[in-house]
Formats: C-alpha cells, structure tokens, sequence
C-alpha cells in the first residue's frame, strides 16, 4: 500500500552535494524537525545510503532519485525498481532536469511505480510540460524551471500560480510541490502561502553553512506557514 503524503510537506534532496556520514546526519536533522513540527517529510537519498536512511529515522520518507524501466533479471547497472523498494523506498522521483526522460518512458515508470505501490514524484520544467506529466497522473508532480534550479532568487509568484492550475485542472489529486530557487526559510513560507501543497529544496540545504539547522529552519516555515493561513481561514490545495 502507497504511503499516504499529508499536505503541506517539505521536501529536501541531497543530490550530490553530500555523501556517507554527511547524509545520514542530516536524515536524523530532517527526522526530528518531521517529528517535533508534525510535518512529513520527503527525503531524496542517494542510493547508497537509502536503506542507511530509511533504517536510522521514523518519520521521513525515503525516495530514491530515478530508477530503470525493467524487471528482475539481465540489465547490469541499471536501477531496478524492486531493489530500491527493498531497500525502504516509499517512492521515486523521475524526469529530473538532471535526469530527463522521454514521455513514453516516464509513462512506463509511473506504471512500474505503480506496481510496486511507489509514489512517483515527477518534475516538469515549462507550464506545457507540467500540463503533459499530469496527463500522466503521478501522485506528485514538482513544475519547476531549469534555469532557477540551485540558484537564489525572487521566487515566481505567476509561474507557481499557473503551474499549480495546470496541474489541477486535469488532475485535482496530483499533489503540487514547488522547488527551484528555495534558498531560505522564508521561501518556503511564501510558496506555501502562495498555494503549494509542498516546498522542496537540494542546494538551498547541502550549500548552507549549516545544513541540519537550515533543514530545521524550513521544515519549521512550512508548518508556520499553514498554521497562519488556518488562522485566516484560508486552506491549501488539497490535503490527503
């Protein structure tokens, strides 16, 4: 059974930014903010340390970065679906700019995900491009542009709004995450007031001086955020 993601949540990836200890200490950080805000969380592991990572916290969930589209058997140094779910991931991310796929081939991994009760996490550049993953109807689709991605910035107030409606008017259970450009604490409480279900970040936490209090920092800001937006009777997107 698919891993239920309650909205709003925060996301963070690790990339290539950090490695070995490094990852682990900054799962346990993302864990206890999970826990002490009551806000999930995504964790974007590197494959080596994803059962590491999925063994040493309680509430965090565990993603890997992409996988292959194939099944047990021949297919050396390809990402097997079925082995990344083994080692505790609850979901996948797939057509990263980093890591881009074809239409045809993301159909055939959100299927696969699908099988396997993986959630598929989804990224689209352009606002058409977000209109065409969520033809697709993954659990979770991350409209954010290339150009902004690991770089600081004015957050695009017009280009959350449009992709957020993008997704929703096909597809109102696709859940809406915004990421590129998230620098800071305050970021994430604007993306989440401007209307995102969730807030991620890579750099914005690996690059910081202190990547555990940054991580704690954000994860606090999504809570703060939605707690503000009750008070004013305004609600988010969708909340599963």
């Amino acid at each position: 059974m698919k891993v239920k993601i309650h909205t709003p949540f925060f996301e963070v990836g690790v990339k290539n930014y950090l490695y070995g200890d490094d990852v682990l200490q900054l799962a346990k950080a993302a864990d206890a903010a999970a826990i002490k805000y009551d806000i999930d969380v995504l964790f974007l592991a590197p494959y080596a340390d994803i059962r590491r990572v999925a063994e040493n916290t309680e509430k965090l969930i565990v993603f890997a970065p992409y996988m292959d589209v194939l099944y047990p058997g021949r297919g050396m140094a390809d990402v097997l679906p079925e082995s990344v779910k083994a080692a505790g991931a609850k979901g996948v991310v797939l057509n990263h700019c980093e890591r881009p796929m074809t239409l045809s081939n993301l159909r055939k991994s959100i299927s696969r995900a699908r099988e396997l009760e993986l959630l598929s996490f989804v990224c689209a550049d352009t606002i058409e491009e977000t209109k065409a993953v969520a033809q697709l109807h993954p659990d979770i689709i991350n409209p954010e542009q290339s150009d902004k991605i690991g770089k600081g910035g004015e957050i695009d107030a017009q280009y959350i709004r449009e992709s957020i409606h993008a997704v929703k008017d096909i597809d109102p259970n696709i859940i809406v995450e915004q990421a590129a450009g998230i620098q800071s604490g305050e970021d994430v409480y604007r993306c989440i007031y401007m209307g995102a279900e969730g807030v991620g970040a890579a750099s914005g936490v690996c690059n910081s001086q202190n990547p555990c209090k940054m991580v704690e920092e954000m994860i606090r800001n999504v809570r703060l955020a939605y707690e503000n937006m009750r008070k004013k009777g305004d609600t988010l997107y969708h909340v599963v």
